[in-house]
């Protein structure tokens, strides 16, 4: 770790320097900051080796939020052939890991144009412990601009794998993101209070949303998207504890989703307040998905939650071309009763039981207007026509 905050000390007094991870090793490190707001801008880090997350309590320390942390940059590239490996089964688990460090291990990173390498040392056994209760992201950043991350893999984090927090304008391709299907809480992607987001060809697999974009996000603009094992693509949830959430301009298109938990969602709490506003799903292929469409206005994470008359408003919602297989339901819209969802559209949807079952359900709406442009498949005669009467809304003020 010392001698990646070293390579990092001297990059940073240097506009478009490179930070060179090397192929053919791996990189026991620690949590470390790669900080600004006084580093120079466009600084790439070269990822072509291996880093590796510790498995020990000591290593760590009391409640971690991150693992890789770049925080305040202006312009910072993050690419390579190389591998982010989080070792995040002990966190899962709490159980040691199966496939501990090999031989050639080793504690060096080269910096921008500097011969800089620690000399090798061995690591040393480590213990099994009871992990620290708030598991870490694998990658984070935050407060940055014109970030881009391409190229490298990105493995079994202990929680989410990638994160943007309060970015303006970033760029994600190419990457992939592997983690089993029943780690838990392993988003793909997390998108939080970031605008002008970018994600394209990229492979997610994990255990929970391939991409999750919460409060505060507008502008992104997903396609060419491979998502499964995983919990699919959401928006949300939102408004948890009768915070005030804003999602605006969404796009998610040409996207193939096989074995998840859902396919597109959107997903608030009751006692919220702001909206969601400008969505598109276009061309989502499904393959053996349990719930293709869903809104979800009365998220709750636990067996009860309290009623609330309050909502995040809903509004401009488009599914089209949303094509492929499921195996629970079709379709899931259950909207406010006090703030219904508004203008949803419906064009060109085909969903297909994965095989006939006796406990397979038909498509359900709740308090949903819009319009259908297609017939679909199946029918989807639950969506009322047009726009709820004036007197049937409760004001919301809190809107964005």
């Amino acid at each position: 770790m010392q001698a990646f905050e070293a390579a990092w000390e001297a990059a940073c007094k240097v506009e478009a320097s490179t930070i060179l991870v090397p192929s053919d090793y791996k990189f026991f490190v620690g949590p470390v900051s790669f900080s600004g707001p006084f580093c120079q801008p466009n600084i790439v880090f070269q990822l072509d080796g291996t880093v590796i997350a510790p498995t020990s309590f000591k290593n760590w320390g009391p409640g971690p939020f991150q693992w890789l942390l770049f925080t305040k940059l202006r312009g910072i590239t993050i690419q390579g052939s190389g591998t982010i490996d989080g070792r995040g089964s002990i966190w899962w688990k709490d159980s040691p890991l199966d496939d501990p460090l090999d031989d050639e291990t080793k504690f060096l990173i080269p910096t921008t144009n500097i011969s800089y390498q620690n000399p090798p040392a061995p690591i040393s056994g480590e213990q099994s412990e009871k992990m620290p209760s708030m598991k870490p992201t694998a990658l984070r950043f935050y407060g940055s601009f014109n970030v881009t991350v391409t190229g490298i893999k990105i493995l079994n984090s202990p929680q989410c794998h990638l994160k943007f927090d309060n970015c303006i304008g970033a760029e994600v391709y190419n990457i992939s993101v592997l983690s089993p299907g029943d780690s838990p809480n392993t988003d793909g992607i997390h998108l939080q209070n970031s605008k002008d987001v970018l994600i394209h060809g990229t492979d997610l697999a994990c255990g929970d949303d391939c991409i999750s974009i919460q409060t505060g996000c507008t502008n992104v603009y997903i396609h060419n998207v491979n998502c499964g094992p995983g919990h699919g693509i959401s928006i949300g949830s939102l408004g948890k504890d009768n915070t005030k959430a804003c999602v605006s301009n969404i796009t998610v298109r040409d996207v193939v989703m096989h074995n998840t938990m859902n396919g597109v969602r959107i997903k608030t709490w009751q006692g919220g307040s702001g909206s969601v506003q400008g969505v598109l799903f276009s061309n989502i292929q499904v393959s053996e998905v349990e719930l293709p469409i869903v809104i979800d206005q009365f998220y709750c994470d636990k067996r009860t939650c309290t009623n609330h008359t309050s909502a995040v408003a809903l509004s401009g919602v488009t599914y089209e071309k949303i094509r492929g297989t499921y195996t629970v339901k079709p379709i899931h819209l259950a909207c406010s009763d006090n703030l219904p969802c508004v203008d949803v559209t419906l064009n060109k949807i085909e969903l297909k039981p994965m095989q006939e079952r006796y406990h397979l359900y038909g498509p359900f709406c709740w308090q949903t207007f819009g319009e259908l442009t297609t017939p679909t498949i199946p029918p989807i005669d639950c969506l009322q026509i047009g726009k709820p009467s004036s007197n049937h809304i409760q004001s919301n003020h809190d809107s964005c």
